[in-house]
């Protein structure tokens, strides 16, 4: 069984769903492959320690602290390439940002394989069911680009920028499904 709850964030409302001790899902409101994660009806329950936990990571979070990820018993649902892409994210230090390109390269390095489609990427990346703490955000196109963020690029805008990056060298791609 799977439990629910929301969190009203600086960058709209959060929903994160739990199973009874592990985090599975916190999506943004409106984002892409919202719930997919989970294949059943999610319970609305508000008195889940792990949303405690959770919404005081958040909370320091959105106030510019550098919460780490590890403190968080997360469990997003998902096969073997998808988790080891977001084993990845989770590398990603706090205020930096890195490129499809590069995750590619990790993925190949460890699957022993010469290389990696940075497509194959993207794709896990925008499946990631926790978003924020499993740091997607932070992942941006070669030339800068910020596409491929399933909560919307003003949201990744916003992230990155209380984060303390410098967005000024990143650009909005014209065209682009995350837009």
């Amino acid at each position: 069984m799977y439990y629910a709850t929301t969190y009203k964030s600086p960058v709209g409302t959060i929903t994160m769903a739990c199973d009874e001790h592990n985090l599975v899902g916190l999506w943004n409101e409106e984002q892409k492959y919202f719930g997919g994660s989970i294949a059943q009806q999610m319970t609305q329950k508000e008195n889940m320690p792990i949303f405690d936990v959770a919404k005081k990571w958040l909370e320091a979070y959105f106030a510019g602290e550098k919460p780490v990820i590890s403190e968080l018993p997360l469990a997003p649902i998902g096969g073997e390439f998808r988790q080891m892409v977001w084993s990845i994210l989770c590398e990603i230090p706090y205020g930096e940002v890195i490129t499809y390109g590069e995750i590619a390269k990790k993925v190949a390095f460890k699957m022993k394989k010469s290389n990696m489609a940075s497509q194959a990427i993207g794709g896990a990346v925008g499946h990631n069911p926790i978003s924020i703490m499993i740091p997607c955000h932070r992942v941006v196109g070669s030339n800068g680009n910020l596409t491929g963020y399933a909560g919307g690029i003003q949201t990744k805008i916003k992230l990155l920028e209380l984060e303390g990056v410098d967005v000024s060298r990143l650009f909005v791609p014209k065209k682009g499904s995350a837009i």
